[in-house]
């Protein structure tokens, strides 16, 4: 029925039956495509939701006068069932930021078309907003209180519930009517996309094209910039997202004039929201429909919570509690410790060998304190190391500890930083001199109390000479 039913809209647009009729894998939706390959290849659709149908027939007609980069649509079957698409081929941004992901180390080509891609979004929030029906939008016409309040109970009933975790629920529902409220405040006059992210954009001869609007609406365009950089899978590191950012507001400005301070300000609740959003997606459509692809996005999902809760939201104290003890549930602890970064940092005596890498990974660094005036040679400091008072008052007041210590933050600080971005689990940094007493020992100790303060991280510290090991445990 599906196939003949293309078949005449194939047919009645170029003139010829198609010679093959393929269909493509789907996606959480409820529509069903097809490659139709002949004279001309195009793409059918299958949708049982005639109001669905109809919202992207109408956008993507409007936003092709606009001049945005959308599929051109050929022909619609008369009862709106059955539509022929323009073919943008199958590479999606997502497939093609592929390396990016799974290092979280983007390359040239990669960033310039997330670049490409969200400096479209201005164009489509408001010059797509020009001259727009919203009253053609499905199910609704604009975000609005209910349908915030749908999402956040989506995600208590199909996510939080889910896990099995006991909380109150009035005082969630009255943090979540204040969730409501703060992100009713930014409302505008702009077409929110509402699912853009790097699965619905398309890379078709090195440019983006923009697909699945058909949800959108009215509502602030806050919520796309955070459905897009924050999308679970993605992993953009931070620096990205930045850089990302830079780019979204310089075309911005050329619709309205931006307070950044209230930009950014707003611009997280709006990220916590989504968040919440896709947990309650991938709830129901992994815990409830069992699709393996939302259950393994889980663990990404919760990830960008972790960070987000890193920095207080006081405006929904209730909500926060509950996020972060859904943070620390076993089924998700289990993952993170499994991802989690060790700083191994451990003095030694250059005359005993340089310590090998239990890790396996064979990499880090190793540090030759020598060069740094020794106090081991002066006889009244040859009881002590580096953790004595006598010695580090002997190497603070010399001095040249400091800038050697300072270069060696600066490397070790550039490699946490990635390391954790990419998700790596190792990283050695080895502080040798003549004994391993005084100089590594002062610098293992001082690097390894410094990186546990500034990034939260597990540290092993050996002393390997004293035979004395410490730990310092990661920082929620």
């Amino acid at each position: 029925m599906i196939i003949d039913e293309l078949q005449k809209l194939y047919r009645s647009y170029t003139g010829v039956p198609a010679t093959d009729i393929t269909e493509l894998p789907s996606s959480g939706s409820n529509r069903r495509y097809f490659r139709l390959t002949g004279v001309q290849s195009l793409i059918g659709v299958c949708g049982t939701s005639i109001e669905e149908n109809e919202s992207f027939l109408y956008m993507a007609s409007h936003f092709r006068k606009c001049g945005l980069p959308v599929p051109e649509v050929y022909g619609v079957s008369a009862d709106k069932t059955y539509y022929l698409q323009e073919d943008l081929g199958d590479t999606l941004l997502f497939n093609v930021i592929e390396k990016g992901r799974a290092t979280s180390v983007f390359s040239e080509e990669e960033k310039e078309l997330l670049r490409k891609s969200i400096r479209l979004l201005p164009a489509i929030q408001f010059a797509g907003a020009d001259g727009f029906d919203f009253t053609r939008c499905y199910p609704q016409s604009e975000f609005n209180q209910r349908s915030i309040l749908w999402d956040l109970n989506y995600f208590k009933y199909c996510f939080l519930k889910a896990t099995g975790m006991e909380f109150q629920e009035d005082r969630l529902e009255d943090d979540f009517q204040k969730m409501s409220d703060v992100l009713l405040r930014s409302s505008s006059a702009t077409f929110m996309y509402r699912d853009f992210q790097s699965r619905n954009v398309m890379v078709k001869e090195g440019e983006p094209w923009l697909i699945d609007f058909q949800g959108g609406r009215k509502g602030p365009f806050y919520y796309d910039v955070a459905s897009f950089l924050w999308q679970a899978k993605a992993k953009y590191p931070d620096s990205l997202r930045r850089e990302l950012l830079t780019e979204y507001l310089e075309v911005l400005r050329k619709y309205k004039p931006i307070d950044e301070s209230y930009f950014y300000s707003q611009l997280r609740h709006f990220v916590l929201f989504r968040t919440l959003q896709v947990l309650g997606a991938y709830g129901f459509r992994g815990y409830f429909e069992k699709k393996p692809h939302f259950i393994q996005s889980v663990p990404f999902a919760i990830e960008n919570l972790r960070e987000l809760l890193r920095e207080e939201y006081p405006e929904y104290p209730y909500l926060c509690k509950v996020l972060r003890d859904l943070t620390q549930l076993k089924q998700f602890t289990d993952d993170l410790k499994k991802r989690q970064l060790t700083v191994k940092v451990m003095s030694f005596a250059y005359k005993k060998g340089i310590p090998n890498d239990p890790s396996g990974n064979g990499g880090g660094f190793v540090f030759d304190c020598r060069a740094v005036n020794n106090p081991g040679k002066y006889e009244r400091y040859k009881p002590f190391t580096g953790l004595d008072e006598p010695v580090i008052h002997f190497l603070e007041e010399d001095g040249e500890i400091f800038p050697f210590l300072e270069h060696a933050y600066a490397l070790v600080d550039a490699s946490v930083k990635r390391y954790m971005e990419r998700g790596f689990t190792n990283l050695s940094v080895y502080f040798g001199c003549t004994g391993g007493q005084h100089r590594s020992v002062y610098s293992a100790q001082h690097l390894a109390e410094h990186i546990n303060r500034q990034f939260g991280v597990k540290v092993e510290l050996v002393h390997r000479e004293q035979n004395i090991e410490s730990v310092f445990d990661a920082k929620g």
